[in-house]
């Protein structure tokens, strides 16, 4: 079986290239600049971009890994079903549904209903909060402060590693044809919680500081995101406050493995924040 990895470079694509390769598929990973890929030389390596379908090397493709790119979804669903192509494994996100304007969930909900019209035998992928955010926090770990408002908000993140894990598992076993799962890590952690644990595992005093809505509306604002975006996210974290989320457990079930904490998670990533 030959599946192609669309966004074969990106933050979860790069890795779903590893686990298809190590789980014995045959991997054709696609990327605009194979010369700085550096994709494993196990892997068919092609040149083309899921922004440009007619670029897209789909004969004799068996399944995809579809990255989310609501603007060219249906020209790829329309020639990947000219190839023949059946199934799809497709990443969205856990906000498909919200309704808010400035939500992730528009696109990754637009690109659901282009695959499941299409009528490939699909699975939809949605993952919440990913563990790969709290980088940003990087040089204020390293200041020995971070300054995040909404301190106790509550939620699940997630490994990309284990978002990676799952999509080659589906890809590569039968019986998940039209599921949806809902992804997150193994533990539910506030914003402040996840800061104590960066403070456990790099042994640092690291003090959490809290900041106002209005005061983080403004940082993220001069940083150059939407404001609605903004906004989406802020009443998320407040969501969180009244109703903390909670682990899935999919991962664990489909993986038949613990999933990775925040604190290995940390741990695997010592030289980002020393």
């Amino acid at each position: 079986m030959t599946v192609l990895v669309t966004g074969a470079t990106g933050s979860v694509g790069r890795l779903v290239v590893d686990e298809l390769l190590a789980a014995g598929a045959s991997v054709r990973a696609l990327t605009i600049d194979p010369g700085r890929a550096k994709l494993p030389p196990e892997a068919e390596v092609v040149v083309g971009s899921l922004a440009r379908p007619s670029t897209l090397p789909l004969d004799g493709v068996d399944a995809v890994y579809l990255a989310p790119m609501a603007r060219t979804v249906r020209r790829f669903c329309e020639l990947a079903i000219d190839a023949g192509i059946k199934r799809v494994v497709a990443l969205s996100g856990s906000s498909v549904g919200d309704g808010h304007e400035g939500s992730s969930g528009n696109e990754y909900g637009a690109v659901e209903a282009a695959v499941r019209e299409a009528g490939f035998a699909w699975t939809f992928l949605r993952p919440g909060v990913f563990m790969n955010n709290t980088l940003d926090w990087a040089d204020m770990v390293r200041a020995g402060e971070v300054a995040m408002a909404y301190g106790d908000a509550t939620q699940t993140p997630i490994d990309l590693g284990d978002i990676a894990a799952v999509a080659a598992r589906l890809l590569t076993t039968e019986g998940h044809v039209g599921a949806t799962y809902v992804l997150s890590g193994p533990e539910a952690i506030s914003l402040r919680g996840q800061v104590a644990t960066l403070e456990t595992v790099l042994g640092k005093e690291i003090r959490f500081r809290e900041l106002t809505r209005a005061e983080q509306r403004a940082q993220w604002v001069g940083f150059g995101v939407p404001e609605l975006a903004v906004d989406w996210l802020l009443d998320g974290f407040e969501e969180t406050l009244r109703h903390p989320q909670v682990p899935t457990g999919v991962v664990e079930e489909l993986l038949g493995r613990p999933g990775t904490t925040y604190a290995e998670w940390v741990a695997a990533r010592r030289e980002v924040f020393a």
